[in-house]
């Protein structure tokens, strides 16, 4: 078990008297703030607040952990000032509130920073190096930009633990992640598939579904309709239509739409005869005269027809290359005749195998690229390529072979990856999985017992989200994250899953210290089974579930904490932006259900989006929005926590960020009070000069008086 160490120091300032006057006409806010904070450090009032309040009920908040390769934006700015208003009301109505910082250490934030740095490409680069060395790369850069998130979130003025924080590389929150995936395990959620999924060419390694869907972006793909002669009458051949060209060379079938009409034309400027839906002709042909109808037909007719290949990579496939029917084929776009290439598109692996085109178990896997996505010598006129690259190779190759009937260019929305912004492609990888689609109904209904602000995201965006949740693939094809504890016999038969360290210990005979992948991936353990030795299975967990077990993981629960956890558990309290529905609100509500099939929190925040004032993302690059830290010292971290906290944003609606705005709370909020104070001390100052009253400030005395006013 490895052993949970925080500490705690706490440092005291001599007490140097600091002068909170304001006797001057004119203030610096951002001046006074800092005299203040330095204050609270001399007099260490946050850690002194959390000793008086120990013994009260707990308010339990949890901190969603940021990455700290990067520096904290207005976002992280947003979401702090309303943890702290929260946290901070909750002390003040009578609750003890633990408020420590958390890190998210792990995964492709970190990996493409170092992929970037050392010039890395793939995994072949990777394989050289070592994954020691790889690891120890990451693990130095991980905590790059720690001192300017605690110096900012320290001067807007939030109170919260850095000392005894947690970061999701602490071998102690690692092992806890381990615990509660052998939980899942035992329960029947994980399981291994081979499954068609978002993959990035950039960071190599498959994403899963609501990671793929956070960087959406307008592009232009080439579109291209090509023919695919009968083989039973060359002279009549079928038009599909597809927007991934270099998906091309892995045709294996055609779809078309039972239900629909069908027509076999002839092309009067080609000369040539076509077959596609009756309702997308005028897609091809904008002038009706350059067409005449042979037949009319229901797409059924075409099921089971042959064609001829395109290429000859894989022409021997006997399964392969016939028309095959399914009613996902719609009559919005294309030709209604939809390419199929299995391993690259998920309704196409789903009608391919469905209709025998390939066997799960026995093949053929038609996948001719590598982890780079680039094209393999099966594919020998492409290899080498990168698969967006061969795009215009293949459409030439078309055009020489004649198969080419039309192409245009089509803008569309399409997404690229998170991390590394190159585009996703969909290709069928084996994955680990945690089975959500069964629990949808248990998901929907924890869901419906918390609170949310606002309503709308609950009841809208996240329901509609969970209703159709698909399976979670969890696992990475990676190097710096937490290893899955799933060790496995060769013919993949035997597998045992490993719940701790101590546990490790008893079935290998190795003990360690720290789990990364450059401690445990050369520990095997015997075969119960007479199979030799299990080794690990090389994937790692999606980060995304490190920060979903954070409940647990922050206090080494089980192994410590046990009844901590179960006094403070679901959370009182937890707040994010909107993009989260898709991200840490989801994954936390999942693993909760699986465990315990309880919500992971009561109460919830969620923010809108801080844009630019002209309405676009904020931009390092276009440099268009001023740096926090300039507003901090012109207006104030109090005027633009009360800017932000009293903007729509708060209600998940996004805000143009404006810093007149921030200039106007502490020109029609903070001065008018400022003055008001000033009126009220120099009125209390004439009272003694002139009636030698000493005026003495009692809180008993004045609520005592509001009572009695019946007008107050």
């Amino acid at each position: 078990m490895a052993t949970k160490t925080t500490t705690t120091t706490t440092t005291t300032t001599p007490s140097t008297p600091i002068d909170f006057s304001i006797t001057d006409k004119k203030i610096q806010f951002g001046n006074n703030e800092k005299d203040i904070l330095a204050y609270w450090k001399q007099i260490n009032a946050f850690e002194t607040s959390n000793k008086l309040s120990k013994d009260r009920p707990r308010y339990t908040f949890y901190d969603g952990p940021p990455f700290a390769t990067g520096l904290p934006h207005y976002g992280h700015i947003l979401a702090g000032t309303i943890k702290d208003t929260v946290t901070r009301w909750a002390y003040q109505t009578g609750h003890y509130v633990e408020r420590r910082f958390g890190w998210d250490c792990h995964g492709l934030p970190v990996e493409y920073e170092i992929d970037k740095t050392l010039g890395i490409k793939g995994p072949e680069d990777v394989a050289k190096m070592g994954i020691a060395t790889y690891n120890d790369h990451c693990r130095k850069i991980v905590m790059r930009y720690a001192g300017e998130w605690e110096e900012i979130v320290e001067r807007m003025g939030r109170w919260i633990d850095f000392r005894r924080d947690y970061k999701t590389m602490y071998p102690w929150f690692m092992e806890s992640v381990w615990f509660i995936f052998k939980q899942l395990y035992e329960k029947g959620f994980v399981y291994r598939g081979f499954k068609v999924m978002p993959y990035s060419m950039g960071c190599c390694t498959p994403l899963s579904n609501f990671e793929a869907g956070q960087n959406y972006k307008d592009v232009d793909d080439p579109a291209v309709w090509v023919s695919f002669p009968l083989t039973l009458d060359p002279t009549v051949k079928l038009v599909a239509w597809t927007t991934t060209p270099w998906t091309l060379p892995s045709n294996l079938a055609l779809c078309v739409n039972p239900n629909s009409n069908y027509v076999k034309i002839l092309d009067k400027a080609k000369n040539e005869v076509f077959i596609l839906m009756e309702k997308r002709v005028a897609d091809l042909y904008k002038k009706p005269d350059a067409y005449q109808v042979l037949e009319t037909f229901k797409g059924s007719t075409l099921k089971g027809m042959h064609y001829t290949p395109l290429f000859p990579y894989f022409a021997n496939i006997s399964t392969a290359f016939r028309v095959l029917c399914d009613d996902y084929v719609t009559e919005e776009s294309g030709t209604g005749i939809v390419h199929q290439a299995p391993y690259f598109g998920e309704d196409d692996y789903r009608v391919c195998l469905a209709n025998g085109v390939f066997n799960k178990d026995s093949g053929p896997v038609v996948c001719p690229i590598d982890a780079q996505c680039r094209f393999t010598d099966e594919v020998k006129d492409f290899q080498g390529l990168n698969v967006k690259e061969a795009d215009k190779v293949i459409i030439k190759h078309l055009k020489e072979a004649k198969r080419l009937v039309h192409q245009s260019v089509m803008k569309h929305s399409y997404p690229f990856c998170w991390r590394s912004d190159t585009p996703l492609i969909y290709r069928a990888v084996p994955s680990w999985f945690i089975r959500v689609e069964g629990m949808v109904d248990r998901l929907l209904a924890n869901n419906s017992k918390a609170y949310w602000v606002p309503d709308f995201v609950k009841e809208k965006r996240f329901a509609n989200w969970l209703r159709d949740a698909r399976d979670w693939a969890i696992s990475r094809n990676r190097y710096w994250g937490n290893p899955m504890p799933l060790w496995m016999s060769e013919d993949g038969q035997e597998i045992v899953c490993v719940g701790s360290i101590e546990e490790l210990k008893e079935l290998s005979g190795v003990s360690v210290d720290d789990i990364h992948r450059e401690f445990v991936d050369d520990i095997t353990i015997p075969s119960r089974l007479g199979k030799g030795v299990l080794r690990r299975i090389p994937e790692v967990f999606d980060c995304w579930f490190e920060s979903g077990s954070m409940p647990y993981a922050q206090v080494h629960f089980p192994f410590e904490g046990r009844k901590t956890f179960h006094d403070t558990f679901p959370a009182d309290f937890i707040a994010e932006g909107i993009d989260q529905t898709r991200g840490w609100f989801y994954t936390l509500l999942v693993i909760s259900t699986a465990l315990f099939d309880q919500p992971p929190f009561k109460n919830l925040i969620v923010n809108g989006i801080v844009l630019a004032s002209n309405g676009e993302k904020m931009s390092k690059r276009l440099k268009n929005y001023p740096d926090p830290r300039e507003i901090f010292e012109a207006q104030g971290a109090d005027a633009l926590r009360l800017y932000l906290i009293t903007s729509p944003v708060v209600r998940g609606e996004s805000l143009k960020f404006k810093e007149e705005g921030v200039r106007d709370v502490v020109k029609d909020v903070f001065l008018p009070w400022y003055n008001a104070l000033r009126l009220l001390i120099q009125s209390c100052d004439q009272l003694e000069i002139d009636k030698k009253v000493q005026f003495t400030y009692d809180e008993k005395r004045l609520y005592s008086s509001m009572s009695l006013n019946t007008n107050v």
